[in-house]
C-alpha cells in the first residue's frame, strides 16, 4: 500500500519520537544512579555550600560582569564613533584596535592587565585592585565586539535622521548623541545583551588574577570546595548559580528580538 505524503511525513514523524523515547529509556535502565547520586548529587556538600555560593560568590561574578560590561559598552561606543569618523586616523587606530583584540583570547588580555601593566608601571595601581583588574581585562575584549555590534546599529538607523536634524540646525555631535545613537541602542539591545551574558561566563577566568575569599567567583569557589571534598557536586551547583543569571537574560533576549521583529 503507498502512502501518500502527509501520512509519511506523519509516519516519519512518530518514528522519530519513538526512537527518542528508546534512547532515553536505554538510558535510564542503564545508568548506574546511585553512582550519579553520590558524585553529583551529595546533599551535604549542597548545603555547605550555601549561602556562601549565592552571597559571596555569585555576588562577586555579578560585580565582575556589571564592570566589564559597563566599561566595554562606554570603550566600544567610543571605538564605534572613531570607526564611523571622517578623520582617517580615528578609523586606522579604531579599527586596529577591534581586530587586535577581537583576536586575542580574554585570558591573555587578564595577565596582560594583571600582571603586564605592574610590571611595566610599578609605581602605578588599577583603580579598584582585582575589580578593577578584572573589569578592565574582560571589558578589553568585550569593548571590541561590542563597538562592531553598535557600529552596525548606527548605521542602521535611516541617513534621512542625520539629515533631518541637520536641517533643523543640530550640530553633528549633537544630532548623533540626541537622535541617532539611541534609536541605534534600540536596535543592539538584544546583541548587548548577549554580549553581557557571554561576559557572565567569561567571569570564571577571574581567578587568574589571584582572588582571596572574599573575592572569589563562582567558578573557582566551585572547584575549591571540589578539591577539598574530592567530589563533583560543586561544579553542578557552580552551573545551576550560573543559570540564575544566564536563563532570565536569554529570556530577556528573546522577548526583546521578538520585540524588534514586530516593530519592523
Amino acid at each position: 500500500m503507498k502512502l501518500r505524503r502527509r501520512q509519511r511525513e506523519r509516519l516519519s514523524l512518530w518514528l522519530q519520537y519513538l526512537a527518542f523515547v528508546v534512547i532515553v529509556g536505554a538510558v535510564i535502565v542503564a545508568a548506574d544512579w546511585g553512582r550519579l547520586r553520590e558524585a553529583f548529587f551529595r546533599v551535604d556538600i549542597i548545603q555547605s555550600m550555601f549561602p556562601t555560593v549565592i552571597t559571596v560568590a555569585l555576588r562577586n561574578t555579578v560585580l565582575y560582569t556589571l564592570g566589564a560590561f559597563a566599561f566595554g559598552l562606554v570603550f566600544g561606543t567610543l571605538l564605534a564613533l572613531m570607526r564611523l569618523s571622517r578623520v582617517a586616523p580615528y578609523r586606522w587606530v579604531a579599527t586596529a584596535y577591534i581586530e587586535l583584540f577581537r583576536g586575542l583570547p580574554a585570558l591573555l588580555v587578564l595577565f596582560l592587565v594583571g600582571y603586564g601593566i605592574p610590571i611595566a608601571f610599578p609605581e602605578r595601581e588599577i583603580p579598584g585592585g582585582v575589580f578593577g583588574s578584572i573589569a578592565i581585562g574582560l571589558g578589553l575584549t568585550a569593548a571590541a565586539y561590542m563597538a562592531e555590534t553598535i557600529r552596525a546599529g548606527i548605521q542602521a538607523v535611516p541617513k534621512g535622521q542625520m539629515e533631518a536634524a541637520r536641517t533643523l540646525g543640530m550640530s553633528h555631535f549633537t544630532a548623533m548623541r540626541t537622535i541617532i545613537i539611541p534609536q541605534a541602542f534600540r536596535v543592539v539591545i538584544p546583541p548587548l545583551t548577549n554580549e553581557l551574558i557571554l561576559l557572565t561566563k567569561d567571569s570564571s577566568l577571574a581567578y587568574v588574577l589571584g582572588v582571596t575569599a572574599q573575592t572569589i567567583e563562582v567558578t573557582k569557589f566551585g572547584r575549591d570546595t571540589l578539591n577539598d571534598r574530592v567530589n563533583a557536586t560543586p561544579l553542578l551547583v557552580a552551573g545551576f548559580t550560573y543559570l540564575i543569571i544566564t536563563l532570565p537574560l536569554s529570556q530577556v533576549v528573546r522577548r526583546l528580538e521578538l520585540r524588534y521583529a514586530k516593530a519592523r
